[in-house]
């Protein structure tokens, strides 16, 4: 899949290194999981096989075809799948995140989806704009238990949603 700036592909196993430095970046990690970089055993054993799987896309700048990040549309069941997506701060700030979630929304919906949904921490207004750009909208705030808090955990998390 591409869009004006982006190509959108299925993952392979060489992708490993690339997604190994954006994990392991602590600005991409600050909002999700537990709030730390993830180690490359684990990025290795448990991330790449995830990814593997389908549902994600690795994303590669057309220009130059430097990766990045990723995206996900991942099934949840019954027509409906989770929107998702972690770049690289190199590339942060370019539009590129809109991008690439406006082009999985449709092709979402082009391929039969019926509901596409998107959680995010409350405060991560960066990513919650992204969501509002590719056309999601707020559905409510919930407050989860985190094992490990992170900074802002106590402000809930958000959901976001947008149907055919």
């Amino acid at each position: 899949m591409e869009t004006e700036r982006l190509a959108l592909r299925a993952f392979v196993g060489s992708d490993v290194d690339d997604v190994a430095r954006l994990l392991g970046e602590p600005r991409v990690m600050r909002y999700v999981e537990d709030g730390r970089p993830v180690p490359r055993t684990r990025v290795e054993a448990e991330v790449m096989p995830r990814l593997l799987a389908g549902g994600w896309w690795a994303a590669h700048a057309r220009a130059t075809g430097g990766f990045v990040g990723w995206f996900e549309l991942s099934p949840a069941g019954d027509g409906v799948a989770e929107l998702g997506y972690r770049l690289h701060p190199d590339h942060w700030g370019r539009g590129y995140a809109t991008e690439g979630a406006r082009a999985l929304v449709a092709h979402g919906f082009a391929t039969g989806l019926r509901r596409i949904t998107a959680t995010a921490m409350a405060v991560n207004t960066g990513s919650r704009r992204v969501l509002e750009k590719a056309g999601l909208r707020y559905v409510r705030t919930f407050h989860e238990e985190w094992p490990d808090p992170i900074e802002g955990w106590e402000q809930g998390d958000v959901e976001y949603e947008l149907t055919r």
